[in-house]
């Protein structure tokens, strides 16, 4: 594909690019006419077909002079929909040219996330695409060949019934829903309660919407022991409506539709009515069938002229005329028919939408270690991504999310990056595109962090609810409110100018209370990580150190700049939430952010990652998205409470590992990973331990199940039922040990 931005614009929009795969043949067949390859194809179609005959045997025709042939018989042929060679054209670009398949299975598994898209900038385009270019070149050469814009609006109007015929298009007939069709012709002709009549203003209402009823059909119409002729008399007398015979049959009609009746029909009148209401229509047989499909589901042209009396010949040329005015569908719709019928569009849209629904109803829901495969792959674990950008799209999704940061490196960024390095994640802080933020600590040397990007602090971190007032904080603070990112010396004399404590230890401390209060962050995560690596080395013996000997107190070990727990620039966080978002917004920001990371959002989850104001807080926002199409609501995941929601990409993949194939490899997760649902979404298994998600510990999964747990440090292992059935989980722990992450594990 070869696409032409305009130099206004500096960045591609992928967002842009993605269609949903069940519409990509109507956007390609609508913008196909506006192609200058469709222009192309028709003339070589048309010379085929000697349409375009030359002017003697023995002599060619010049191209310009083709083109021009082929451009005047085009601007003919558009009036016709069903012309031959508009049909052929199409199918040549659809079918010969394009590879409609394989688009529409790239564009599932993009929404599925089977497949990622990512934007380069190159000087040059790549061997492949210097083919692409050269071929779109050679067409654009003949960009000309496109019709004016009036030709072009014509020439959508190709015939769509032929034209799934000639490219075997199916239909819908296998996929609505009988009962759906039922239920729904019962709502359009108002037979269900709730809809009937309760006065006569009502069954007035009701024969505007319906037309001619005869007075069972009304009775049908109104709430039980209604008195039905009494309204009638109503509204006869009132001359809201009158009776007419209609085939054989006495209707009731309102006297909105009495001109319509006389032209369309030939029904006589009665004296007296007034002129408004005889005044002629511009199309009287196409408004009564019009309404009539408005209120039936799927049907023919005899259903029509039964209801009318007239011929079934006169209905289906009136109804063929609603169908090349776009005002009506034909097709094969109903379930279990054997005729093409006529249906109304909206109706139809309906009736797709409550299939839909229906089959989703029906689907039953997987259970919780279909989740805990689905969220793995979900979120790319054991990709093969790797470098800076790939840290950023891990980044993008889990952004917002309060892990410890004695494990968001180590296991949570490792396990989606390969090969993963803290300078690609340094580079993206230092670079000001993503920020990091405390979200409490976890002892004395280890604490929650949020990675979020720069652009989404204010959207995605809470904010802070009691600010401490300690003199010390207060100091730091105005600090950094009055001159900006600092360094640790500057914040030192900023404390011992006010007249406080100004040792490092004090000074320190207060820092760290700020840092994990969401309070103040630094461009690098440096600090951290040496703050982390103090208690490690605290718990390790030193080698050589003098058995008598008492070491000297330090904070991490002083450098000329201060402690290295404090080196870089900090800066206060209130800054990057200047442009304070409403409710409604941050509800949008996070629901959006939760179903990018999970795909599949339920109470249990919100709740698991501390959204403000629980699953209740983001609920409105995500039935706003269902209604309008983004996201679906339903049962996926067995014992998770009716209310989830997913995106459509996500229900899919998520069936897709209902039942295992075959034996995957195991997976080791931090607990505290997002892509671990156990002790979050879904319950522990049974087991004679006490298995929790602490910071530090990590569990082994095959297959969805959770084999083991090692708790941090590797003091405990939790085993679970699945531990006695296999032993691939030792070797998945031993290379826990392997790799640093424990430093001794014994297993008697």
């Amino acid at each position: 594909i070869v696409m032409r931005l305009p130099e206004a614009l500096e960045r591609l929009p992928l967002d842009d690019l993605l269609f949903d795969p069940d519409e990509i043949d109507d956007i390609v067949i609508s913008r196909l006419p506006d192609s200058a390859m469709f222009a192309a194809r028709f003339r070589e179609c048309s010379a085929r077909a000697l349409l375009l005959p030359r002017r003697r045997p023995d002599q060619r025709t010049p191209l310009w002079q083709q083109r021009q042939r082929a451009a005047d018989l085009l601007n003919v042929a558009a009036k016709y929909p069903t012309f031959p060679m508009l049909l052929e054209a199409t199918r040549e670009c659809v079918n010969d040219v394009f590879d409609l398949p394989a688009l529409r299975s790239v564009m599932s598994d993009l929404r599925s996330r089977k497949v990622r898209m990512v934007a380069v900038d190159t000087d040059q385009a790549s061997p492949f695409a210097q083919s692409l270019l050269f071929s779109w070149i050679a067409v654009y050469m003949y960009e000309g060949d496109a019709p004016i814009a009036e030709r072009r609006a014509a020439a959508l109007a190709l015939d769509r019934e032929l034209l799934r015929d000639v490219l075997g298009a199916e239909e819908l007939r296998e996929l609505l829903d009988a009962e759906v069709l039922a239920d729904l012709e019962f709502e359009l002709q108002l037979l269900v309660d709730g809809r009937r009549a309760r006065d006569a203003d009502e069954l007035h209402d009701v024969l505007r919407r319906l037309g001619p009823l005869n007075r069972l059909d009304l009775e049908a119409r109104s709430v039980d022991g209604a008195p039905v002729d009494a309204w009638v008399r109503s509204l006869l007398e009132e001359r809201r409506a009158i009776e007419v015979r209609i085939a054989d049959d006495d209707r009731i009609v309102a006297s909105d539709d009495a001109a319509r009746l006389r032209d369309a029909v030939g029904v006589a009148l009665p004296v007296g009515l007034p002129a408004v209401f005889t005044d002629p229509v511009d199309d009287p047989l196409g408004d009564l069938c019009r309404r009539y499909a408005r209120t039936h589901g799927p049907f023919h042209a005899r259903d029509v002229a039964r209801w009318l009396g007239i011929s079934e010949t006169r209905s289906a040329g009136a109804l063929e005329r609603l169908v090349s005015d776009g005002d009506l569908l034909r097709g094969e719709f109903r379930p279990g028919g054997t005729e093409r019928e006529f249906c109304d569009d909206d109706v139809l849209r309906q009736l797709r939408r409550r299939s839909l629904a229906s089959l989703r109803r029906e689907i039953e829901p997987v259970e919780g270690d279909a989740l805990a495969r689905f969220l793995p792959a979900w979120q790319g674990i054991g990709s093969r991504r790797r470098g800076v950008n790939a840290v950023a799209e891990a980044v993008a999704q889990m952004q917002g999310a309060a892990i410890a940061a004695s494990v968001i490196e180590r296991d949570v960024l490792a396990a989606r990056v390969n090969g993963y390095r803290s300078s690609d994640l340094d580079e993206l802080c230092t670079s000001g595109e993503v920020v990091w933020v405390g979200a409490g600590s976890l002892g004395a040397t280890d604490g929650r962090i949020r990675l979020v990007y720069r652009d989404q602090v204010g959207l995605l971190i809470p904010d802070i609810d009691e600010p401490s007032d300690d003199p010390t904080h207060e100091a730091i603070r105005m600090h950094l409110r009055e001159r900006g990112a600092s360094f640790w010396p500057d914040l030192v004399a900023a404390v011992q100018a006010v007249g406080l404590p100004y040792g490092s230890d004090a000074v320190h401390t207060s820092l760290w209370d700020l840092v994990w209060a969401g309070e103040v962050t630094n461009d690098s995560l440096a600090p951290v990580r040496s703050l982390i690596s103090v208690s490690k080395s605290a718990s390790a013996p030193k080698p050589g150190r003098a058995r008598g000997r008492r070491a000297r107190p330090r904070v991490g070990g002083l450098t000329a700049q201060g402690p290295p727990s404090a080196v870089g620039r900090w800066s206060l966080v209130e800054p990057l939430r200047r442009s304070v978002p409403s409710p409604t917004e941050r509800s949008l920001a996070q629901a959006h952010q939760l179903l990018d990371r999970y795909g599949i959002l339920t109470r249990e989850t919100a709740l698991a990652e501390g959204v403000s104001g629980g699953f209740a807080g983001v609920y409105p926002v995500l039935k706003a998205l269902e209604e309008r199409g983004e996201v679906r609501r339903g049962y996926f995941v067995a014992g998770l409470g009716a209310a989830q929601f997913a995106l459509p990409g996500a229900v899919d993949r998520l069936r897709a590992v209902r039942q295992v194939e075959q034996a995957e490899a195991p997976i080791v997760l931090a607990a505290t990973d997002p892509a671990q649902p156990y002790g979050a979404a879904v319950a522990w298994p049974e087991s004679q331990g006490r298995p929790a998600r602490s910071a530090g510990a990590h569990v082994v999964l095959i297959d969805g199940d959770p084999i083991v747990l090692v708790e941090r440090g590797g003091r405990s292992l939790v085993t679970f039922p699945g531990a006695a059935e296999t032993d691939a989980w030792i070797e998945a722990v031993q290379g826990l040990v392997k790799n640093g992450r424990l430093a001794k594990l014994e297993i008697a």
